[in-house]
């Protein structure tokens, strides 16, 4: 069984900084691309960054500058560190893997998510 174990989010101020982790476990797992979602509320959830095996990375133009993710293969794990963060990247944030194993195939799996706040 893949489960993705998240951890780091919190509350800071305005122009602060706070860096997620996401962990997958599982046994014989091939992980492809892993990514950072969020959802605020009574909005739909959307693409924060999305980086691929190979180290190729993709971020919504509204955190471009500001959020960087990166991931260690060895660990399984991908990161999000958001700097100069502002009020409106309040949001519940969820890490995003598809991953590979011989008993499931190729499947999408979520974190339960952590809430950042963003006071101003």
């Amino acid at each position: 069984q893949v489960q993705l174990v998240e951890s780091g989010g919190g509350l800071v101020q305005a122009g602060g900084s706070l860096r997620l982790s996401c962990a997958a476990s599982g046994s014989r797992l091939r992980i492809n691309a892993m990514g950072w979602y969020r959802q605020a509320p009574e909005k739909q959830r959307e693409l924060v960054a999305v980086i691929t095996t190979g180290g190729n990375t993709n971020y919504a133009d509204s955190v471009k500058g500001r959020f960087t993710i990166s991931r260690d293969n060895a660990k399984n794990s991908v990161y999000l560190q958001m700097n100069s963060l502002k009020p409106e990247d309040t949001a519940v944030y969820y890490c995003n893997a598809d991953v590979s194993t011989i008993v499931t195939g190729l499947r999408d799996y979520w974190g339960q998510g952590t809430q950042v706040t963003v006071s101003s």
